[in-house]
């Protein structure tokens, strides 16, 4: 299997230090958010250079770079905000060409500013069509640089279902925007007595579109679910596992929510349920 791990969390270090860790521990791709396995300034439009580009891939050292992140959101009230959001997605579009990194990341956030979970503003109608209103530049800036931006499907967001996912994809029909399957994501405690059905929903209509997989765990804590390294918690994987390998073989999986004491193991943990699907 094709796993990886988030930069930011793996010991830290300079950069290559960290890719040295993350091979170490038997990861073969990364999840790199520049502002935070570099620093904030890494996040300005302005330090997008093929020289960094180079110098980060010498860094990694052979890691693949599954999802340069840039989770800004795209919803904000404030238009000088979402203004200055849409050139961080430019340059980060820009340099995951120069990276030959798959896509570029994003959730798809909250319509209060504060970025507090509201059902009433983020999961409506309204709330949906501002989201595909605003995504539509960088979708656009995607297709001309020939990057690809891939949005993150999350219950307390505006994409909060695989059907709202849907119309935000239907709405562009683009080879240019496409889908990060978190499935811990799409789960809350609002809908998690129909987890089996939501996930179900999410691999059906969204197949064809979901290029990258984050994988995690959860332990249900005052009514709401912590995220975990998987294994250390109630996530069953192998519906998840063998979609990955019956339908997306060779798909790129990041861990995420992961200790350097426990990315290993929670590594293991997955290939060993690969491992009792497949026979190996």
């Amino acid at each position: 299997m094709n796993i990886g791990i988030r930069m930011h969390d793996v010991a830290p270090g300079t950069l290559a230090q960290r890719a040295e860790f993350a091979k170490a521990q038997g990861f073969s791709c990364v999840h790199l958010a520049l502002s935070k396995a570099l620093g904030p300034l890494y996040m300005e439009p302005s330090v997008a250079t093929p020289g960094l580009a180079a110098q980060v891939k010498k860094d990694l050292a052979g890691l693949d770079v599954a999802v340069l992140g840039c989770y800004l959101n795209l919803a904000h009230p404030d238009h000088s905000v979402y203004r200055q959001a849409v050139k961080r997605y430019q340059a980060h579009l820009a340099m995951a060409r120069w990276l030959n990194a798959g896509v570029v990341g994003t959730e798809t956030d909250y319509i209060d500013p504060e970025r507090r979970y509201d059902l009433a503003l983020n999961h409506t109608e309204d709330a949906l069509d501002l989201f595909i209103d605003r995504l539509a530049p960088v979708v656009e800036i995607a297709e001309k640089t020939g990057a690809v931006l891939a949005i993150e499907p999350v219950y307390a967001h505006i994409v909060s279902t695989p059907k709202r996912a849907r119309k935000v994809l239907d709405a562009f029909h683009s080879p240019a925007l496409r889908i990060i399957f978190d499935a811990v994501n799409l789960l809350h405690a609002d809908n998690f007595d129909r987890r089996e059905q939501v996930l179900d929903e999410a691999m059906d209509i969204l197949q064809d579109e979901i290029v990258i997989m984050h994988m995690k765990d959860f332990i249900p804590e005052n009514s709401e679910l912590r995220s975990t390294a998987c294994g250390l918690g109630g996530m069953q994987y192998e519906k998840l596992l063998r979609f990955a390998l019956e339908k997306k073989p060779g798909i790129q999986i990041t861990l995420e929510n992961t200790q350097p004491d426990n990315a290993e193991q929670a590594r293991l943990h997955l290939e060993r349920i690969a491992g009792e699907l497949t026979g190996a």
